[in-house]
This record gives structure tokens, sequence and C-alpha cells, in this order.
């Protein structure tokens, strides 16, 4: 696959050879489903925490005798079915989070890239840096790539100055190109890739296994 490379004035300047087996293989939505289903459930805190009836406040004595009041049956005020009782099979601190297969995650990435690069929604710009780390010089170059609009961009490093800049544009989103995030990429109406982060893609999720 050919894909035109863009100056930071969002003109072409040159092609670029992208791999087949990484922007233009085979979609497998139902990979690109469970990967964005685990990194939803690894994202989950659960804190969530209720009280059992061992475990809220109040006295165990039987509240009156069993017969002759008049009243229903009651062991002790703690029964979940007083009020300010005990919950019945509430939720408990868990941790939510598990993993997949490496191959399936590694084919939903490249389905998402491949999906992308067919709906023209993933653009190449030139390698560059914002030095002063400044939001206004970022905004500048990204008017002349892509509208204001959910959009990744895919870093080749960890470029400090680059995400300081972007950190305050609410609808840009930094990853770096061996850290990927389906869920990301896939609700990303726009991909930016630096030249040479689509260089070492091609070679990143070229490899077998």
């Amino acid at each position: 696959m050919v894909k035109k490379v863009f100056s930071v004035k969002g003109q072409e300047m040159k092609d670029i050879e992208l791999n087949d087996d990484v922007f233009g293989c085979e979609i497998s939505e139902g990979a690109i489903y469970y990967a964005i289903k685990n990194e939803l459930a690894n994202r989950r805190v659960g804190t969530a925490s209720t009280k059992t009836r061992g475990e809220v406040r109040g006295s165990t004595q039987k509240p009156w005798r069993q017969k002759g009041t008049g009243h229903a049956r009651a062991g002790r005020r703690r029964s979940p079915v007083w009020v300010g009782g005990g919950i019945v099979f509430g939720p408990k601190p868990r941790d939510f989070g598990y993993k997949i297969p490496k191959k399936m995650k590694r084919l939903a990435m490249k389905s998402i890239l491949s999906l992308k690069a067919k709906g023209d929604k993933l653009k190449i710009i030139e390698d560059f840096s914002i030095e002063s780390g400044k939001t206004k010089d970022l905004v500048k170059i990204l008017k002349n790539i892509v509208p204001d609009e959910r959009t990744v961009f895919v870093l080749k490093d960890d470029d400090k100055m680059l995400r300081r800049a972007g950190h305050n544009i609410p609808w840009l989103k930094f990853l770096s190109y061996n850290r990927l995030c389906a869920h990301e990429l896939f609700y990303g109406k726009n991909i930016i890739m630096l030249e040479t982060a689509a260089g070492k893609l091609n070679d990143f999720y070229s490899v077998k296994g």
C-alpha cells in the first residue's frame, strides 16, 4: 500500500510504502471487539463494595420474642429485609482485568490500522517536534492536517515536548507506535502518524507471532 506523506503545512511531499500485512490485511471484526472489550475491562477500578449482614452496625439481640407479639418472626436487626441491614450478594472489591492471546491483540491492531487506511482516515506527516512545548504552536500545524475532531497521534518515541504541547487539546490523544490502544484507534475519527512511526510499525507488526 502506498500513502502520501504530508508536510506540517498540509502539502503532499512524497510517497511511502506501507506493509500490506499491517495496513492492508483482512479485517477481523471479532479480534477488534475482543481487544476493545479487554482494554475496557482492564481499566475498571473494581472498588465498589457493600456490607453483608455480618459487617453492618447493629445489635445481634433478637428484637422481640418469637411468638405472641403479632409481628413477623425476626432474628436480628442486621437482616437484609430491615432498613439499615446488610446487602445480599452485593459487590465486593475485585479485579476485572484479564489477558487475551498476543496473536489476537496483534490482529486487532492490524485490523484497525487497515480499516482506517482503507477509509482514508490515516494521514502520515513528516517528522517534527514542538521545541517550545506550547499548545498554540501545535494547533497551527494540526489546522493544516485534520479538523477539530477526535484524533489519535501516533509518535515514533516518547516526545515529551510534543505531548506537553497537546496536553490541553481535548480531542487529541497521543500513542506510541509500540503501545497502541485498540479503543482509542477504533473510535478516533482520524489517525495522524509520524513518518518514522509508520516505518517502525511496518516492522513491529509484520513480525510473525
